[in-house]
């Protein structure tokens, strides 16, 4: 298989995780192994924000470069890290000279065998969500046109995970509607039986209900429920006289 149907097949795998129940985990796993496949690289890494801006290791191709992007990470100082927050690429095309930079991790790379490092960002525009490490055993720099394949791979993995987040979101919000809609119905309910327990129109049923919650600092979701179940309301509809 030449480069150009790996490149494709490349590109068509990542898209395939792009459905709506993927696994944000195996979609990083996959963009890891496809760069090992279609770069001239030795390993990959990649570290993921949250959504305090925070960094952390997400996936990576062996277990040195998951201690290297640990170190990263601890040390808050790494060419990730420094990717992450341009949203530029960050190169070190020998990293025996880069021990002023990045000193812990120039230092524990180069033990590893590492002689260089490009470090992308997960992007989609200006919001970054993450960033690619990626690494080799010779010193230069990673051909242009490569870095360019490899932040074509990081920016669909971007669209991905941020079209995961966007879902979740989603998801959140229409929970929250349903919750909202399910206590709407307990209230109501509590309404018709203190409006037939006291004679009373929905209106002035409400009144009471809202008033006692807030006389004993109940939610009124909570009291509506017990009213619901069957609890005692006559200190409820005591407040009709008073």
């Amino acid at each position: 298989m030449d480069r150009f149907e790996r490149l494709a097949n490349a590109f068509v795998g990542l898209a395939d995780t792009l459905v709506a129940d993927y696994d944000v985990i195996e979609l990083a796993q996959q963009l890891i192994d496809t760069s090992m496949n279609v770069l001239p690289i030795t390993a990959a890494g990649i570290l993921l924000g949250d959504s305090k801006g925070e960094l952390h290791v997400f996936a990576s191709s062996s277990e040195q470069t998951r201690l290297l992007e640990v170190l990263q990470v601890e040390a808050d100082v790494g060419p990730c890290l420094d990717a992450y927050r341009a949203g530029e690429p960050v190169t070190a095309a020998d990293l025996s000279a880069a021990a002023t930079r990045w000193p812990a991790f120039a230092e524990r790379a180069t033990e590893y065998g590492f002689r260089s490092v490009t470090a992308l960002p997960l992007r989609l525009r200006t919001e970054r969500v993450g960033a690619l490490n990626l690494f080799r055993a010779e010193v230069g720099d990673m051909p242009p046109a490569d870095v360019s394949v490899a932040q074509a791979l990081a920016d669909v993995a971007a669209i991905g995970i941020l079209h995961q987040r966007i879902l979740t979101r989603s998801e959140m919000v229409n929970q929250q509607l349903q919750m909202a809609l399910n206590t709407r119905l307990i209230i109501e309910q509590a309404k018709g039986v203190l409006a037939e327990r006291g004679g009373l129109d929905m209106d002035q049923a409400f009144k009471l209900l809202r008033a006692h919650a807030r006389s004993t600092s109940t939610r009124l979701a909570d009291l509506a429920r017990s009213v619901v179940d069957g609890a005692d309301t006559s200190r409820i509809l005591g407040q009709a006289s008073s």
